[in-house]
């Protein structure tokens, strides 16, 4: 494998925003960037197939074939699928390859992977992504966890990454992760279901009132439009995460009553999309209103009319 990491040919797996964000990012530095997914096989392949001929990102075909011929893998892809990811990838992981796990997992779903990747002469490292990803692009604080954190943490940020390393244990970065997801995930499913129910009784104002008064470092007008923004467009990926979620509450012997609600508002708000109540998905307009009444006002209409 090449030592400097300006001169690896990077793996991304899932092709989604985050890895269409690293791949820009990447060639930008002109680094060799390869990607797989599982959508390029279908309906949804076109936008990622035009999106990685104006970058220059190399598209494989499957898995294997990625992993075959790169030197540092990163998965980003769906909570539930980190560790059959893993699994696919160490099938034709050529030895000391570098797999960085981006995905929000709980800490027994990252140490399943770090067993499949690290008996497959690999080298993985948990990484935890503290926040949204788009305002910071490559630069997204990145935890990292693991044995070879500590040597992977300055290639990472020679090539732009803002890493730092949590632990040499696994799973301490995911359980930051997980537990900070709590509060945040959490946080978007309540203002959606607060601020819905208060449009529904017209108390929006004050209840608005209320909230700056108590949180006044909180511009709750614009939160609010970006929390809507953010689940209708993201629910679903959210609302896997926030089961990974309540696995790591359970994991230490807690109920996840929270965690298993917030995960319900998430997917409940994803079907709605789906169903097109917020418009069309994949138009510049979708999920981009920056009045949360807008789609407040949508969801309350569907739930009339099923009255």
């Amino acid at each position: 494998m090449a030592g400097d990491p300006r001169r690896w040919q990077i793996g991304l797996v899932g092709y989604g925003e985050v890895g269409r964000i690293l791949a820009e990012d990447l060639r930008q530095q002109d680094i060799k960037v390869s990607a797989y997914d599982i959508k390029l096989g279908g309906e949804q392949g076109a936008p990622l197939r035009e999106h990685a001929a104006k970058f220059g990102v190399t598209l494989a075909a499957s898995h294997a074939e990625l992993t075959a011929k790169s030197d540092f893998i990163i998965s980003a892809v769906t909570a539930s699928q980190a560790v059959p990811v893993a699994k696919a990838c160490a099938a034709a992981l050529n030895q000391g390859t570098w797999f960085l796990d981006f995905n929000s997992a709980s800490p027994g779903a990252k140490e399943r992977a770090a067993a499949l990747i690290d008996g497959a002469a690999g080298r993985y490292v948990e990484g935890a992504v503290m926040t949204s990803v788009p305002p910071y692009r490559i630069k997204v604080p990145l935890l990292l966890g693991g044995p070879g954190a500590r040597e992977l943490e300055p290639l990472l940020n020679a090539i732009g990454f803002a890493a730092k390393v949590a632990s040499d244990k696994l799973g301490v970065s995911s359980a930051v992760k997980m537990c900070r997801s709590i509060m945040i995930k959490g946080l978007e499913a309540m203002v959606i279901e607060s601020f819905t129910t208060a449009r529904a009784y017209g108390v929006e104002d004050a209840v608005l009132a209320s909230l700056t008064e108590t949180f006044p470092a909180i511009d709750w007008e614009k939160q609010g439009a970006y929390f809507f923004q953010r689940v209708i467009e993201h629910g679903r990926r959210r609302a896997e995460e926030v089961r990974e979620v309540a696995e790591t509450v359970r994991e230490v012997g807690l109920t996840p009553w929270s965690a298993q609600g917030t995960a319900e508002r998430q997917a409940w708000v994803a079907d709605l999309a789906d169903e097109g109540l917020f418009g069309t998905k994949g138009t510049k307009e979708f999920a981009r209103s920056a009045d949360w009444r807008t789609e407040a006002d949508r969801i309350l209409a569907k739930i009339n009319r099923a009255k």
